[in-house]
């Protein structure tokens, strides 16, 4: 265990390193890196963080973060409300928008179905989606899911749940590699999965 010459220090690296993907050293450097920044501009970072966790909204519709209750996506008409994209959460979002290809809407579930877990269908946004589809708008959903066990299994429940419905239910083609998460996917492999995507078997 470090010794730190200061308590400030040692309980700015232990926050720090709270962090998912930080360890203690990055926070220790992350941590000395702001001691050399002036006050102003460590000040705006902290200033920033309080607002996004205070002031941030979810979108009333998809569920995406948003300044308001309804996000610019959604509140777009020029984008294609016939088509609802279902992603993870909000990395999914910005990762599929980055592609360029899409121009309907999204629904974000705010993660995946997995027991061991403890997530079930509940602690998702799985019936709002359901009544966006039943509201009769909503002619294709589009599961951009991360092609994991996790993954697959909230799309087999969603898809179950929604087969009375009617609607065209598709997934991304497989050119998204088996086990890798959607966050990570570069756009140009994102893209070519998007527009090809196929009809999920009954």
């Amino acid at each position: 265990m470090e010794t730190f010459p200061s308590r400030h220090l040692e309980r700015a690296v232990a926050e720090i390193a709270k962090l998912p993907g930080i360890g203690r050293k990055t926070a220790l450097r992350l941590s000395l890196h702001l001691l050399r920044r002036d006050v102003s501009e460590v000040r705006m970072l902290s200033e920033a963080i309080v607002q996004l966790r205070e002031d941030i909204c979810y979108c009333k519709v998809c569920h995406n973060v948003s300044d308001t209750d309804l996000c610019d996506i959604c509140a777009n008409p020029r984008r294609d409300a016939s088509t609802v994209c279902v992603v993870e959460n909000v990395s999914g979002v910005l990762s599929i928008e980055a592609t360029g290809q899409y121009r309907g809407l999204y629904h974000v579930l705010g993660g995946l179905i997995s027991p061991m877990d403890g997530i079930g269908p509940m602690e998702l946004q799985i019936e709002s989606l359901a009544q966006r589809v039943q509201s009769g708008e909503v002619r294709e959903v589009i599961f951009a899911l991360s092609p994991t066990m996790e993954g697959d299994t909230t799309c087999f429940y969603i898809q179950r749940k929604l087969k009375e419905t009617g609607v065209l239910l598709t997934t991304l083609a497989r050119g998204v590699s088996v086990g890798d998460d959607l966050e990570y996917t570069d756009e140009a492999t994102l893209g070519r999965a998007l527009a090809a995507r196929v009809a999920l078997s009954e």
